[in-house]
């Protein structure tokens, strides 16, 4: 029995550590806001809190699968007001992403009428809603300097690759549009200020935020694709996201004007790698990255341009997507009443 209760500590004791080393600390993380989600690596859940300026890491602790169903939910927002107990009409779904350790899904959720209270909600892959407990847990915060406080349009998109999550939205400063990049375990945080040439508008623009992007290798050479309103597609470099850098991002399409783009994902089918894009006027669109690294820079006013894509016409009404697997999307789905939560075959 002695020997058991060793082990057990020894157990609780070296998960400690690992969690410390991870920067992480037992507490109740004060969130003002839910704008944006991304995963790390064990089960770690990244929030972009734009009220308060500041990006919180939360262990889950959700790292094991407990099946590989797909996750069809109907009126998820039904649910989620169930689970957060207010109405239909008090929820706002703003980011959907899936826990790659377990795969069951996350959404960042303001509650509430007016600013609201934010929220975060666990689908497990048996469609349940549960709100994710945030008293008590292994957590860790940083502040994000010159973010511009308290516009919707802040912490517009994150993703972590390597050992850094990379932020995108709005700062203060000259080059309002901004991609920071965050050490993890948090120790700083570096913010380039983002030029591009938008072929729509047939001019430079530092203060359009982007609207989603993705890391994507181009060669040896790890680049977010960015995508803006009305609707250049970027490439930039992440090696030039130092602190204090001006970068210009090399637009390489033009997707369509009047469009907003509100969710990315890369993935690989076939051998071949593709952007699925989801925009409020075009629709769900797939996008070959074939010739992102041979593309021509658009470097003057023009229509559509670039890459040639195709239009996913049975994907209708996507508002948010990720990927759920090596061979499947996530969708959130805006229905006559409601929202719903869909799985399909990446197109």
């Amino acid at each position: 029995m002695r020997a058991k209760l060793l082990a057990v500590a020894a157990v609780l004791v070296a998960t400690s550590v690992g969690r410390a080393e991870d920067g992480l600390t037992k507490g109740t993380p004060e969130l003002k806001s839910a704008t944006a989600l991304a995963f790390g690596a064990k089960g770690i859940l990244f929030i972009g809190d734009s009220a308060s300026a500041t990006i919180f890491a939360i262990d889950t602790g959700d790292t094991k699968s407990s099946s590989d169903k797909p996750v069809n939910v109907e009126k998820i927002d039904g649910k989620v007001a169930a689970a957060l107990g207010v109405t239909e009409k008090e929820v706002k779904i703003n980011d959907v992403k899936v826990n790659p350790a377990s795969g069951n899904v996350y959404l960042a959720v303001t509650r509430g009428t007016g600013a609201g209270t934010p929220a975060i909600v666990k689908v497990t892959r048996e469609g349940t809603a549960e709100p994710l407990a945030l008293k008590d847990v292994m957590s860790a915060k940083i502040a994000v300097t010159g973010q511009d406080k308290g516009k919707a349009t802040s912490f517009t998109s994150m993703a972590f690759l390597g050992d850094k999550l990379y932020v995108a939205g709005l700062s203060n400063e000259e080059f309002a549009s901004t991609l920071w990049s965050i050490a993890y375990p948090f120790k700083d945080v570096a913010g380039a200020g983002i030029e591009i040439f938008h072929g729509a508008h047939g001019k430079l623009e530092t203060k359009s935020p982007i609207r989603t992007f993705v890391p994507y290798k181009i060669g040896k050479e790890d680049n977010i694709m960015a995508s803006y309103t009305c609707t250049p597609l970027v490439k930039i470099p992440v090696s030039e996201l130092k602190a204090g850098a001006k970068v210009k991002g090399t637009t390489i399409a033009e997707l369509g004007n009047r469009n907003q783009p509100l969710d990315m994902i890369a993935y690989t089918k076939d051998g071949k790698d593709y952007l699925l894009s989801a925009n409020s006027a075009h629709g769900v669109i797939k996008i070959p990255t074939a010739e992102f690294g041979s593309s021509a820079p658009i470097t003057k006013q023009t229509g559509i341009a670039g890459p040639k894509y195709e239009k996913i016409t049975e994907l209708k009404d996507v508002v948010q997507l990720d990927k759920f697997d090596d061979t499947r999307a996530i969708l959130l789905i805006k229905s006559a009443d409601g929202f719903d939560l869909k799985t399909v075959p990446l197109p």
